[in-house]
């Protein structure tokens, strides 16, 4: 058995919201992995009447691919879709069979237009949160339009694809056996760098809004609920819902829930978001602001959108270390999320820059792949919380070093070691490995805001106890203010602080 009790019962009832008969074909070997495979489809179509297996041979084994009986989809998954991909399976189940996604018309438009074949191929890893928004795109792409077929591949099941491809990061995705993007992509994305992408006048051809909030994290998606709560005309622009959250696995300080996955979270958000008359723009960039008779924003596709009052709620970024080797090893040994990339460097000796709760929590997580993990820290002591340091005490295969100066991370074609210096001594030293994972806390997403509004040393919008910038009628939230506090919760506050604020802005000008 594969699914636990819980699961199989959350499970039945998604199956039970098929519409149509749906046939898996899969190839299978007589490995431990075919045979968990073998397992997991037996048990899902033991659950359903619509769903028929045939066995057959594909291009990889273990695989299986997800049809209509009589047209193929092009919908295969290489490996076992558990973890994080298991709601990718859920959903490529339930969207061929006929279950309607919840996308916007326009976008199953352009999907339904895309013309040439294409041939995607994406590399995973089963504890990637960042993968399943990739993978899950490039499945609707490939059931609704039948010139497009995507397969996710598990890194970990398939080692010598990835180390043929000096794959080092995920999610990878090939295009027609060519790379064609690593990192978190989403469907507009997608679109957009194949050249089929709406114009900006047939989307964004707006009235003025009353609040446009300008960033989707908690204290963003906040700030948008209470602004439409108060029956003004709502908007919110950004890169993607839910924000840096996404990014977080685990949330144990978040007040009435006792753990929550960042992801979750993130869809919790959207969801309540959508309960609002809020028009939501996704996947756009702001690149200028200027203060006129209304707040003008402009987009990086070129369209401008206008508001009596906005909302900066940009978040924040991983700061980089800004040493030689970082930027040109990007995805190739050097990497920014330990739950994604960690499964790619098993049996690698790695290296965590940075001692506070993100750079131990990262180390935790590591020893339990790699060889050895070694923490190098730029104070004399580690930051991180007691309890996690007696944890990672715990470890035999990590070894910290404080007081240290990075000085450059070295490899060509991908990372082979690190070099530090000692900060009392200035004596150089260098370590042989293949991975660096860079948790050295955020930076603020404010650089393209320029000097239109007053920031602290730090880049950080200076606010005051309302939300309010030195601009009239803009105000601003969460991680991207001189609050003295980076958490969810608190965003959240300034989120409605911000919202409320505006509001009284507007009924007093």
């Amino acid at each position: 058995m594969i699914l636990d009790a819980d699961i199989k019962s959350q499970l039945a009832q998604y199956l039970n919201l098929m519409e149509g008969d749906i046939l898996l074909k899969v190839s299978a070997g007589s490995d431990n992995t075919s045979n968990d495979m073998l397992t997991l489809i037996n048990e899902i179509a033991g659950m359903s009447s619509k769903i028929k297996v045939e066995k057959v041979t594909l291009q990889r084994t273990p695989s299986f691919s997800i049809n209509r009986p009589h047209e193929d989809t092009g919908v295969i998954f290489a490996g076992v879709p558990l973890g994080q991909e298991f709601t990718s399976l859920v959903l490529a189940l339930l969207q061929t069979s006929g279950r309607a996604p919840k996308v916007d018309s326009e976008i199953l438009e352009q999907i339904t237009n895309v013309k040439g074949n294409y041939n995607f191929e994406t590399y995973a890893s089963l504890s990637c949160h960042n993968c399943p928004d990739v993978v899950q795109a490039l499945n609707l792409m490939s059931i609704l339009n039948p010139n497009i077929t995507h397969t996710m591949i598990d890194g970990a099941v398939f080692k010598k694809e990835v180390e043929d491809k000096n794959i080092m990061a995920v999610p990878s995705v090939y295009l027609n056996g060519n790379h064609f993007n690593s990192g978190r992509m989403t469907l507009t994305d997608i679109l957009s760098k194949i050249g089929s992408s709406t114009k900006p006048s047939e989307i964004f051809n707006k009235t003025p809004y009353d609040v446009l909030v300008v960033g989707a994290g908690p204290a963003g998606a906040t700030a948008a609920i209470y602004a439409a709560r108060k029956g003004i005309r709502t908007g919110i622009i950004a890169e993607r819902l839910g924000g840096q959250v996404t990014d977080t696995v685990g949330i144990e300080n978040f007040t009435g829930t006792k753990y929550i996955e960042g992801p979750k979270l993130s869809a919790n958000l959207e969801e309540h978001i959508k309960e609002y008359n809020v028009d939501i723009i996704t996947s756009q960039y702001a690149i200028g602001l200027k203060k006129k008779e209304l707040i003008e924003i402009q987009l990086k596709n070129g369209t401008l959108l206008k508001s009596k009052t906005v909302i900066l709620s940009t978040g924040a970024s991983w700061r980089n270390v800004g040493v030689p080797g970082e930027k040109e090893l990007k995805n190739k040994g050097v990497t920014y999320c330990p739950h994604c990339d960690g499964p790619l460097f098993k049996g690698k000796n790695t290296a965590v820059i940075g001692g506070g709760n993100s750079g131990i929590e990262a180390a935790i997580d590591l020893g339990g792949i790699v060889n050895h993990v070694t923490v190098l820290e730029f104070m004399p002591e580690l930051k991180a919380d007691d309890v996690l340091q007696k944890r990672l005490n715990s470890l035999s295969n990590v070894t910290v070093i404080k007081n240290v100066k990075i000085k450059e991370i070295t490899g060509i074609d991908k990372v082979n070691g690190i070099t530090y210096a000692d900060r009392l001594t200035g004596e150089k030293h260098h370590i042989e490995l293949q991975g660096v994972f860079v948790q050295i806390g955020l930076i603020p997403n404010t650089d393209w805001l320029d000097k239109t509004i007053t920031r602290n040393s730090r880049g950080e919008i200076v606010v005051d106890s309302h939300g309010a910038t030195d601009i009239p009628g803009v105000f601003a939230s969460g991680d991207c203010t001189n609050s003295p506090y980076k958490q969810i919760i608190i965003s959240m506050g300034s989120g409605a602080t911000a919202a409320l604020s505006a509001f009284d802005y507007l009924i007093r000008s």
